[in-house]
């Protein structure tokens, strides 16, 4: 098996490089629109934006959220009948000329989204909270002047069109294939993810600090949970590249378009110093804390009734009897800039590779 990586980095909100009908998940976190630190790039794609920031922010915050429409129209042409849209957003608070007020964001993507044709599903609250003791805003323990703090983002979740269909039995046990444990269903489809952002560290070095817009464990789940091994993952909104590292480690293929030139040297960097013996653990870890799982269960005298014998071990499901993870071989840069990474077509999850 083998799955491809472009990167497209300067290109207009028009996503010329992507045809139509031809991604099968879109994973991503875009600029929030009114959070101070986006505001720059925000007005560069349109000055109006910075002559209302002060004087009408509600005006401002519509005109951000219009530079975000192109995108999600983008979005639903290139996305296939059947495919996913997930979005991060979180919501925003600020005070302008001494007024304080929210800015909802996730509900104003949601709207755009439906208007154009985007099939809403149950959406996912990422709780990011904190301990720090001075959180709270306004005028601490006095009612009537404090606020509630923000201690959440949202995952939206649309897809395009009706439900994917799996007409033949090789697009079955391929489905099968890609799927994923009980256990993992069981957290990963909550509405609530209670998700740190610690950074799961996949690199051969640890000479630059490369955060991301959300955790790998974010795209990671989105990626496992909405689409299947060898299909094309698309982030409209780059960044630092965690969602195509993501999409290494699940086999499938990924592209992402992002504007600002600097960010290329750190996707490069982020897959070009991946360590295959990491990404290989990380893969084993996951069959090994299925394992655990089945061991605790039938200790506490609950049948596990199911087997998968591609890994040699019992499942809760009859679901779960293919599944199959590939261990990495090797990632590749072509010369156009596309990289290609070959996985090992059955792997023994028993014990990892040797080098």
């Amino acid at each position: 098996m083998r799955t491809n990586h472009n990167i497209y980095i300067g290109a207009s909100q028009q996503m010329t490089r992507t045809k139509d009908n031809s991604i099968d998940l879109v994973v991503t976190s875009p600029p929030y629109p009114m959070i101070e630190m986006w505001d720059e790039i925000m007005s560069n794609q349109n000055k109006e934006i910075a002559d209302h920031l002060q004087k009408e922010p509600e005006k401002a915050f519509e005109l951000m959220h219009k530079e975000l429409d192109k995108i999600w129209k983008e979005c639903f042409r290139v996305i296939k009948p059947g495919g996913f849209l997930c979005i991060n957003i979180g919501d925003a608070t600020r005070t302008i000329n001494g007024n304080f007020a929210l800015y909802n964001n996730h509900s104003r993507i949601s709207n755009t989204c439906i208007e154009l044709g985007f099939v809403g599903l149950p959406n996912i609250i990422w709780r990011k909270q904190t301990n720090a003791p001075n959180k709270f805003m306004g005028s601490g323990m006095l009612p009537c002047g404090a606020y509630i703090t923000l201690e959440h983002e949202w995952i939206l979740i649309f897809r395009k069109g009706d439900k994917r269909t799996y007409k033949t039995s090789e697009a079955k046990l391929w489905r099968m294939k890609s799927s994923f444990f009980w256990e993992e269903r069981n957290i990963w489809f909550s509405d609530v993810w209670e998700i740190k952002g610690i950074k799961q560290n996949l690199q051969k070095t640890n000479t630059r600090d490369r955060s991301a817009a959300f955790p790998f464990e974010v795209p990671f789940r989105l990626i496992n949970m909405f689409s299947q091994k060898e299909d094309t993952v698309l982030d409209p909104f780059l960044g630092t590249g965690t969602t195509m590292q993501a999409a290494i480690l699940t086999g499938r293929n990924s592209c992402g378009y992002d504007i600002d030139a600097n960010f290329e040297p750190v996707i490069r960097e982020g897959i070009e110093e991946l360590d295959i013996e990491l990404c290989n653990r990380s893969i084993k870890k996951r069959f090994d804390a299925h394992k655990k799982f089945v061991d605790n269960r039938e200790e506490s005298g609950k049948e596990v009734k199911h087997f998968n014998t591609t890994l040699n071990y019992k499942v809760m499901t009859k679901q779960e009897s293919e599944i199959e993870f590939n261990y990495l071989k090797s990632i590749l840069k072509k010369e156009n800039g596309e990289y290609i990474v070959e996985y090992e077509d059955h792997s023994d999850l028993t014990t990892l590779p040797s080098k």
